[in-house]
């Protein structure tokens, strides 16, 4: 035998072994010399060595593993049983031969029941997992809020197809008509500045600015400038909780609203029973299990394959680095957006400076600034962080209580009243200029951004006019920031003190502003103008409460829930979700942006809380308790929900740092990224957000690329504008798979996007091929 067969014999062997795989049947019991042997002539192969006359061509490198000795199962000897068991196989050469393909080491792998479950097992877990998959897609299109690309596609490739949204070219050809009524360049610029969540709708609108349009350009002029269209003269009415739309009192005596999209609480509460059926399934939870374990062993060998290849790709990228990258909090509180010196040097300058400035009333007599503070027996030398008490520390893990009485400075309700509130006797004067303090902060940084959240308690109708009128008088804006209203789930609160009578009165204060404001913008034109920066809405509270989570149809609607009890959590996100619903469809219609919800969800509490998320919420923050549950972690992944996490905040409240999942979920390729929470309690440099980075590495040995992941997760769930994420992420960052990364502007390489997308596919792909003659039964269902 020559040098040159034998030569050519191991590389083809070589390349065909895959892990987990069985030996093939030419090399018996000689593999393992063989390896040797290729090993041996590695370095021989990478300069193209000849060995007797023979050139040695450059090996691929591979994974090699023993062979499966003793399979778990009896193995089929039906082709059809082998396929369907069989794990999606990628070649583990450089590359698939694909138009984008990424040269790195891939890991296969292939054999019989790989998957860790019986055949029958197998298919009924991808049959669950795709029903709750088209679930979500259906909730997600209704409400024009995002869904994973991939999922799509193989839905409707397996034969769940789309559902087209209703009137979609009427909203399109209303949109266009709303826009003449303004000058071309003045409508542009309301494009550019408008902070729309449908990013469909402004990929496909001809007044958007292509991607190599300068993000400085929103910068200049008039930032609340955006368009006023003309005023519809629809008919509004509550039905059951959700507001219904007429386009005339004709339509509305004959009960005939428009035709919005809408899902009934009724089908909410039985998505919601089938979810938590999933959830509770024997086989699914271990299936679950297996993949996700899978998973995180996959990430581990990536790493160890090509961690020094991703390190070198970013190295050879000039000027980027991860202090350079864009990088979004996408979980932060406006009330507590400043850290403890931060607001302590902002009170003592302005006692010093204002404090003959009258800030609030007492038993109907005015106050001075000095006057709460002698009555508090206090000046401001007398300050320190220690006096103003608003860190978090061990008193306050598992007592969300004594955790909201950090936000009273020094232990008083008064001074929060006064610094730290948007609705006073100064209109939020104070609060305004330390929160213009932290963006001056933000724009010197310059590569950090935030999403804050902003309350509306629901009280009463006029805290939306409130809220807008302290914006603009204010003007608070930048383009580091896009707001979110929260809605504390208080209305227990309010109606024991017989401030509500139901809850429908606390919808009412929440949703009629709005609909007002977007039937008429000229009725309220501050309002109008600061949900052009609004991006979307969340429901905050202790999830650690007891309540009733289970739901059924025939629970009381808003207008006869008059009793003291707080409604269940999946209560108040299903009517939270339906009015944005409508509302959504309306600004549509109008040429408006749109809104996406965005609550707390998992930081405590049973799994409906999350099962509700999953249902209804573009994305989530929290989610610590995924990881008790592996079905919803494995559909999680599936469907690729952003996560927003703050370990720090966890840390003081619910779970100490180093039992926090994150490094779990990262690695099995959840889509998560690093949030602040509340920098007033948790953190205490003047960049909480790279503090936040900085502790995650060094706690948990992250990488540079992992970091620059988290940071571009962390861009892509925020509801910034479509043209700023293409100038920060590249301009086809909406496409998936390395094809929409850009490394020169997110320092990360596109070896880490193909492996994270691959994997993707690779699970999407087990499920959908095993379930080809069950899913007849889930389409059209809806």
């Amino acid at each position: 035998m020559s040098s040159g067969f034998f030569c050519s014999e191991i590389l083809r062997t070589a390349r065909s072994l895959e892990v987990g795989g069985v030996s093939p049947p030419c090399l018996g019991k000689h593999v393992k010399p063989l390896v040797l042997r290729l090993n041996s002539l590695r370095s021989l192969s990478e300069s193209g060595t000849v060995v007797q006359g023979t050139k040695i061509p450059k090996i691929v490198a591979c994974t090699i593993a023993p062979p499966l000795r003793h399979p778990l199962y009896p193995i089929h000897s039906q082709k059809n049983d082998y396929e369907a068991t069989r794990t999606h196989v990628r070649p583990g050469g450089p590359g698939d031969n694909s138009p984008h393909d990424v040269p790195f080491q891939r890991v296969s792998v292939t054999g019989i029941h790989v998957t860790g479950v019986p055949l029958e097992e197998l298919i009924r877990s991808a049959t669950l997992l795709i029903e709750a998959l088209g679930m979500r897609r259906h909730y997600m299109e209704v409400a024009n809020q995002s869904f994973s690309q991939p999922c799509s596609k193989l839905l409707m490739t397996k034969g769940i197809p789309q559902r087209t949204q209703r009137n979609r070219h009427q909203y399109e050809i209303d949109f266009d008509r709303a826009l003449l009524h303004i000058g071309t360049e003045e409508a542009e610029r309301y494009l550019q500045l408008t902070a729309c969540s449908s990013e469909a709708l402004r990929l496909h609108d001809p007044h958007l600015p292509g991607p190599q349009t300068s993000h400085t350009s929103r910068m200049h002029g008039d930032p609340w400038a955006c368009p006023m269209p003309p005023e519809r003269h629809y008919t509004r009415r509550w039905v059951g909780g959700v507001m219904q739309l007429y386009r005339n009192a004709a339509d509305a005596e004959a009960n005939n609203p428009l035709p919005y999209r809408l899902i009934t609480f009724k089908q909410y509460v039985e998505d919601l029973i089938r979810l938590s059926d999933m959830i509770s399934d024997g086989p699914l939870k271990s299936f679950s299990y297996r993949r996700l374990s899978y998973l995180s062993s996959k990430f581990k060998m990536h790493v160890l394959l090509n961690e020094l290849h991703e390190l070198a790709l970013q190295k050879a990228v000039p000027h980027r680095d991860f202090y350079n990258i864009r990088k979004v909090d996408t979980h932060i509180h406006a009330a507590s957006c400043m850290n403890q010196k931060h607001l302590l040097r902002f009170i003592k300058r302005t006692l010093r400076q204002h404090a003959s400035e009258v800030v609030t009333l007492h038993e109907g007599m005015p106050m001075t600034l000095k006057a709460v503070f002698e009555d508090m027996q206090l000046d401001a030398y007398d300050l320190n962080v220690d006096i103003l008490d608003v860190h978090a520390d061990r008193n306050t893990f598992h007592r969300f209580d004594k955790f909201n009485a950090k936000y009273n400075p020094v232990g008083e309700s008064r001074l929060r009243e006064v610094f730290l509130k948007t609705d006073n006797y100064l209109n939020g004067k104070y609060f305004a200029r330390i929160i213009k303090e932290v963006i001056a902060d933000l724009q010197e940084n310059k590569y950090s951004y935030v999403e804050p959240r902003i309350s509306i308690y629901c009280k009463n109708r006029n805290e939306w006019s409130k809220l807008a009128s302290w914006a603009l008088q204010n003007d608070v804006h930048s383009p580091h920031v896009r707001w979110l209203v929260q809605v504390p789930r208080l209305y227990d609160i309010y109606r024991i003190n017989k401030l509500l009578k139901n809850f429908q009165e606390f919808l009412n204060n929440l949703f009629d502003p709005l609909f007002q404001v977007s039937l008429d913008p000229s009725s309220n034109p501050e309002l109008h103008k600061f949900l052009t920066h609004m991006i979307g809405f969340d429901s905050v509270d202790d999830e650690s409460k007891p309540e009733n989570p289970h739901l059924n149809e025939n629970m009381k609607t808003p207008e006869n829930w008059n009793e003291e009890e707080n409604p269940p959590y999946a209560y108040y996100l299903y009517y939270m979700y339906a009015n944005m619903v409508v509302l959504n469809q309306l600004r549509q219609e109008q040429g408006l942006n749109t809104f996406v919800l965005r609550p707390h969800c998992g930081e405590a509490g049973p799994p409906i809380h999350m099962c509700a998320g999953f249902l209804l919420a573009e994305n989530i923050s929290h989610g610590l308790m995924l990881r008790k549950w592996p079905v919803l972690q494995y559909m999680y992944y599936l469907a690729q929900i952003f996560i927003a996490m703050s370990p720090l905040s966890n840390n003081s409240l619910f779970l100490r740092y180093h039992r926090n999942p994150l490094p779990d979920f990262f690695s099995r390729g959840l889509r998560v990224t690093l949030s602040t929470d509340d920098p007033l309690q948790f953190h205490y440099t003047k960049e909480p957000l790279m503090e936040e980075y900085s502790i995650a590495a060094q706690a948990w040995k992250l990488s540079s690329c992992d970091m620059c992941e988290l940071a571009r997760n962390s861009v892509l769930m925020s509801g910034f504008p479509h043209e700023m994420k293409q100038y920060w992420l590249g301009a086809d960052y909406m496409n998936e798979g390395p094809e929409g990364n850009d490394i020169t502007r997110t320092n990360v390489p596109d070896i880490r996007i193909s492996f994270r997308h691959e994997t993707l596919l690779d699970e999407l792909g087990n499920l959908f091929k095993n379930t080809d003659s069950t899913l007849e039964g889930l389409t059209g269902s809806r």
